[in-house]
């Protein structure tokens, strides 16, 4: 039974949600009735929406539908062959058939549970997104061309790939499918070989190649010495997060003996070479990695002042998260000098105080740390300044509607209220088609703006657009930049769907399907 489900049994009844079927809107393709080319731009769907064509897209308009889905948008080669539309004609099950300057579209609102929707997502990635076991985004040679996929490294295997083997065994512990235990145990077997090829323990490769294989043009790459790999260095806090949360969650659900005393052995490699080297992640040639610092002096240095708040949630999850794996009263005794004697606990709760920029990759790292931290914290009043901290973090993420980090919001409160309606929301429109289509969304009237640009420089709205709406993006990309893509030219795996609708299954936050 996983430890959370344990520690959050009373919460997970005190507040949940029922899930229902919905209308999932996807385009598909078939001959165009004749009507079609007689069509008019404004038409009436069979369920009495309004549909109108633009030259800058379609519009659907429903007053019988919650609000957040009263008016839609559909533009881009997601959903249309080119954005000026020529004619409309419904079908007879809500949808629309679509003639635009240079082709025809089948718009479909098709009734689906979050269910039916994973298993599609689940089929995806078994057939364009494995690579020696990694789950990750993958090239299309053709844009657009799913027959054209190529896999290759990225610069985070092992955290994508985390995401992964946490939604499989999230699936496992709520359905008992011996498929999601198999699925899992394969990723998790790939995420520890990133230790092993390195040869040095408890250092993370961020991705290895196989001789023959491509190797990206960006990082730095070093042959393990039997020279069967080349791999990844300058390994970040991304990849030692995800790793302690995978194994974490990996080493309560999965009944395996011989891979929990696997995975205990490289927490407490990858622990031991943290601690002994003064709280930092040395690469092979000894130095600390660039983003790999949880030491004080970092924490006072001019770089490392703003990241200290992050930085402090994450050497404490992975300490707490160490002793309770491995069972060592070592992790413990440094948890206990770094919280209380080195002040790390109070610095946790000091976020909005010392951060320059919002950054969302940041929110990634900081949501699944104190997953961890507050997952297995029992003394009240540490658990108090960490929630305390979570509620900082939570400010700007509220906005996002953001499933993964409501959930777990809702479980380290324990009970204290989160919008799980706004997460199914989300759920129900991330769209089936992730490939990396380029959209547009700034010529758009119903957008309201912020002043400032994000920390790339990018103009950001203030209005939170619907995920079928904008850019294909993971949970560590800006959800209020609504312009993106990169022309068809890639294609996401949707891992980052099954982990939180998994969750919500497995701590029966969502009831049903």
């Amino acid at each position: 039974m996983l430890w959370l489900l344990l520690l959050f049994h009373a919460a997970v009844f005190a507040q949940s949600i029922t899930l229902r079927p919905y209308l999932q809107a996807i385009r598909s393709e078939g001959p165009p009735p004749a009507a079609l080319q007689g069509g008019k731009l404004t038409a009436t769907g069979s369920d009495g929406a309004t549909w109108t064509g633009t030259a800058e897209g379609l519009w659907r308009e429903d007053p019988k539908a919650a609000p957040a889905d009263r008016k839609r948008y559909f533009a881009s080669r997601r959903w249309l062959p080119d954005d000026e539309v020529l004619a409309l004609f419904p079908d007879s099950s809500s949808g629309m058939w679509v003639k635009t300057k240079t082709g025809v579209s089948h718009i479909e609102l098709r009734r689906m549970t979050l269910e039916q929707k994973a298993e599609y997502f689940e089929d995806r990635v078994r057939k364009r997104h494995l690579r020696h076991g990694f789950v990750a985004s993958s090239h299309l040679a053709e844009p657009g061309n799913l027959a054209t996929n190529r896999t290759g490294s990225t610069d985070n295997d092992g955290l994508w790939t985390a995401i992964y083997a946490a939604a499989e065994c999230y699936r496992y512990a709520a359905t008992k499918s011996p498929e999601a235990l198999r699925y899992a145990k394969e990723a998790v077997e790939a995420i520890l070989k990133l230790e092993e090829v390195t040869s040095k323990p408890g250092l993370l490769a961020r991705s290895y190649l196989v001789p023959g294989e491509p190797r990206p043009h960006d990082g730095i790459w070093f042959v393990s010495p039997n020279g069967n790999f080349i791999w990844k260095g300058d390994t970040s806090s991304d990849e030692v997060v995800g790793h302690y949360y995978i194994f974490a969650i990996a080493h309560e659900t999965i009944p395996d003996k011989a891979l929990k005393n696997r995975i205990e052995a490289v927490v407490r490699r990858m622990t031991n070479l943290i601690v002994n080297n003064n709280f930092t992640l040395p690469d092979i040639h000894g130095s600390p990695t660039w983003w790999g610092r949880w030491d004080p002096e970092y924490f006072r240095s001019e770089r490392g002042k703003p990241d200290s708040p992050l930085n402090a949630v994450e050497i404490l999850a992975f300490l707490k998260t160490a002793q309770h794996i491995t069972g060592d009263e070592v992790y413990a005794s440094h948890y206990g000098r770094l919280a209380v004697g080195e002040g790390y606990a109070a610095l946790t709760a000091r976020y909005k105080e010392l951060r320059e920029t919002i950054n969302y990759s940041d929110e990634e790292l900081a949501m699944l740390s104190f997953a961890l931290l507050l997952g297995l914290e029992e003394d009240p009043g540490l658990r108090g300044v960490y929630l305390s901290g979570l509620e900082q973090w939570w400010e700007n993420i509220t906005r996002e509607k953001n499933p993964l980090w409501t959930y777990i919001y809702a479980l380290a409160n324990r009970g204290k209220p989160a919008p799980l309606a706004e997460a199914e929301w989300t759920l129900q429109r991330i769209p089936m088609d992730l490939v990396s289509w380029t959209v547009k969304n700034s010529n758009r009237k119903d957008i309201e703006w912020v002043g400032d640009a994000d920390r790339f420089g990018r103009r950001q709205a203030k209005t939170l657009l619907p995920a079928d709406e904008r850019p294909v993006m993971k949970w560590n990309g800006n959800p209020f930049i609504v312009d993106g893509g990169n022309a068809g030219r890639s294609e996401d795996d949707g891992a980052f769907y099954l982990l939180p609708y998994w969750m919500g299954r497995a701590y029966r936050l969502n009831k049903g399907h």
